[in-house]
């Protein structure tokens, strides 16, 4: 006696096993995809845009911020993003950096769900309740991009009402492209100081941003405009976002609030080499902290401040990081030798291994990069 036929529906266990390895042949065709985009890494910007169109064909989102981070302190400072809630841009950063839940720091893998973090109670994230939940937001896949080297940037995939949360298997999509998204934007990165141009000069005079406790904007120096509408250009006839700003100084509330300890500072690139520094902190002492204005300052970046992001970029190891600082304040090969108590054959091959590195033939050009002098 034949077997009964299977349900012909589109729930019938055939349809399903059809409708699994349909997915599972989309999901691996667009990690080549991705891995492509990766292997050809250029600006950061360029990147994350193409891996974005990427991504959507497999995982589908309403909205999305994607920043990259300063890998040492893991704070914003480049953001890339498309949302419906830009007029609370000021809240919705605020909001990111003082939610514990799925923060890009404290994820125990490379993405997490909204949902799934909160066991289906998204009011217990006070980003989906204090602002998100105005737009029907029904999860948050969020990702972080880091390896040994620091932390590279994170991103954030909305979905809003009748598109639903997001499954397993998509989250799996998003861990397994992590790595290689992260050797991109390390190598994005790098990209930055292979620059041939020397930086312009700096515009003079203080820049500086005052901002109140909800992040908004009080007051600033005439050179500050400038600044900002360098570092994220708005639309023409618009005034600039400082969003950059606006991270620095959520990450001095996320350290006052206990969130996260690292400084409220990010290193940004600008143009041509050139980075800047962006630091928040209080002002003045009377009163509790909480109350006061914060002050987010932007300044060129030091000597030691680009050594030390060049280091990470490039992957050097502890060692080669010491030795290019020490080569940066000046010495012969035996002086290096001496301060770094090793042999002037170790300091050679430490030397050789970090030109291989950073693609450069000599100690000029290694410096010359690495300072952009």
């Amino acid at each position: 006696m034949p077997p009964p036929a299977e349900p012909a529906g589109r729930d019938s266990p055939a349809a399903r096993l059809r409708l699994s390895v349909a997915s599972s042949a989309a999901y691996a065709r667009e990690r080549e995809r991705v891995l492509r985009i990766c292997d050809a890494a250029g600006e950061a910007r360029t990147l994350r845009l193409e891996l974005l169109e990427a991504i959507r064909r497999v995982v589908g989102f309403d909205a999305y911020a994607w920043l990259v981070t300063d890998p040492e302190t893991s704070v914003g400072c480049a953001p890339l993003a498309d949302v419906p809630c830009l007029a609370q841009l000021p809240q919705l950063i605020r909001l990111k950096y003082l939610t514990m839940i799925n923060r890009w720091t404290t994820l125990s893998g490379n993405t997490g769900l909204l949902a799934e973090a909160t066991g289906g109670d998204l009011s217990r994230s006070p980003l989906w309740r204090d602002l998100l939940r105005q737009y029907a937001v029904s999860d948050i896949a969020s990702s972080v991009y880091r390896d040994r080297f620091g932390c590279w940037g994170f991103l954030d995939l909305w979905r809003a009402g009748p598109a639903g949360r997001f499954g397993a298997a998509e989250a799996g999509f998003l861990d397994a492209i992590a790595g290689p998204v992260t050797a991109a934007l390390r190598r994005s990165l790098a990209g930055t100081f292979m620059c041939g141009a020397r930086p312009g000069p700096v515009p003079p005079g203080p820049v500086v941003l005052l901002l109140s406790r909800d992040l908004e904007v009080r007051a600033q120096t005439p050179e500050t405009r400038e600044y900002l509408r360098m570092l994220v250009p708005p639309a023409p006839d618009q005034p600039p976002v400082p969003a950059g700003a606006y991270n620095v100084a959520a990450q001095l509330l996320a350290a006052e609030a206990g969130v996260d300890q690292n400084p409220p500072l990010a290193r940004v690139h600008l143009s041509q080499g050139r980075w800047l520094t962006l630091r928040a902190a209080r002002i003045g002492s009377a009163g509790a902290p909480q109350d006061r204005d914060i002050a987010v300052s932007i300044e060129e970046t030091s000597p030691p401040e680009r050594l030390a992001l060049f280091a990470r970029a490039f992957g050097l190891s502890a060692r080669e990081a010491e030795l290019l600082r020490q080569l940066a304040a000046g010495g012969d090969t035996r002086d290096l030798a001496r301060q770094m108590f090793l042999s002037e054959h170790t300091v050679q091959d430490y030397l050789k291994s970090i030109f291989t590195k950073t693609s450069v033939r000599s100690r000029r050009a290694l410096l010359t990069r690495a300072l952009g002098t």
